[in-house]
């Protein structure tokens, strides 16, 4: 993949800056439990998804009201659960990397803005641009919040890199007309094993002329 072209880096947070992915899955144990609901069921689809929208699918009874009290405890939970939240392997060297690049980038994610700011001050981590799921109408798989990320830093959707560990967070990059790369095996415009093998990539990259 050719990363001469690209402008500007799109993160989404947990599991790709920040490593919360124990932190998240106590959460969503605790909040099944709490709703009568299979926890295997719930882990199995509300990685990188807003709670709403993983809410609606496991308890489609629920109307509006009650769909938004029951993601307002799901955050809850996880407000204070920063004991074991820390920046991903290779995350400080990537940022570094773009800092010397000159490359703008933003944070993409389907938390709410107080849980995104305590997760990313926690690993160290200060987002230039931050898009959560209180800026869009609609959150991931929608490409609303990529979208939104692009205007902001002032460049093309289709010039930026989405960097996502999460299926729903690669479609909302390819909804949106991005580039991709992918963590965790699973398939983007580029894999990666970590951020760091990114930075390599992007310090490695032609100049565009």
């Amino acid at each position: 993949m050719d990363l001469s072209g690209i402008d500007a880096v799109l993160f989404d947070m947990d599991g790709t800056l920040v490593d919360s992915d124990a932190a998240v899955e106590r959460a969503w144990r605790t909040w099944a439990a709490e709703y009568g609901v299979a926890p295997a069921a719930a882990l199995a689809i509300a990685h990188g998804r807003p709670a709403d929208q993983t809410i609606r699918r496991l308890l489609p009874p629920l109307d509006d009201v009650a769909v938004a009290a029951a993601a307002a405890r799901q955050l809850e939970l996880q407000y204070d659960d920063l004991s074991d939240v820390t920046a991903t392997p290779g995350a400080h060297v990537l940022l570094m990397a773009l800092a010397r690049l000159g490359l703008p980038w933003a944070v993409v994610t389907s938390a709410d803005a107080r849980l995104a700011e305590a997760r990313l001050g926690a690993a160290g981590i200060v987002a230039p641009v931050l898009v959560t799921v209180e800026d869009v109408r609609v959150g991931k798989p929608d490409p609303q919040g990529y979208l939104r990320a692009a205007e902001l830093l002032d460049v093309s959707a289709a010039r930026c890199l989405v960097v996502e560990d999460a299926e729903v967070g690669l479609r909302a990059g390819r909804a949106a007309g991005a580039m991709t790369a992918a963590l965790k095996g699973l398939d983007g415009d580029l894999r990666l094993d970590d951020l760091a093998q990114l930075a390599h990539r992007l310090e490695s990259a032609p100049a565009t002329p």
